[in-house]
């Protein structure tokens, strides 16, 4: 079984930084891309940014030049840094990743169980 698992969140007031991380773990697999989305309160799950397994990144209209993606493929290991953080940014963050298993056809997305990051003064 693969698991991911996020940590970082936490309440930082406005201007403020985070850095989330989600880490895969399990055996016999190997990951495509990675990303983070989010959902606030009563809104839907919205892509944050993504990150291919060769470093191409994608991000949001809402975020270029304030997150930054990263990946480090050794640990299997996901990172997002927010920096100028708004009351805007608070939502649960999802870590995501899609994965092939040895065996598997076919890969398939994962999800991570989701980190609470709170933006106010």
């Amino acid at each position: 079984q693969v698991q991911l698992v996020e940590s970082g969140g936490g309440l930082v007031q406005p201007g403020g930084s985070l850095r989330l991380s989600c880490a895969a773990s399990g055996s016999s697999f190997s990951i495509n891309a990675m990303g983070w989305y989010r959902q606030a309160p009563g809104k839907q799950r919205e892509l944050v940014a993504t990150i291919t397994s060769d470093g191409r990144t994608n991000y949001a209209d809402s975020v270029p030049g304030r997150f930054t993606i990263s990946r480090d493929n050794a640990k299997n290991t996901v990172y997002l840094q927010m920096n100028s953080l708004k009351p805007e940014d608070t939502a649960v963050y999802y870590c995501n990743a899609v994965i092939l298993r040895m065996g598997s056809l076919f890969p398939r997305e994962y999800w991570g169980q989701g980190t609470q990051v709170t933006v106010s003064s």
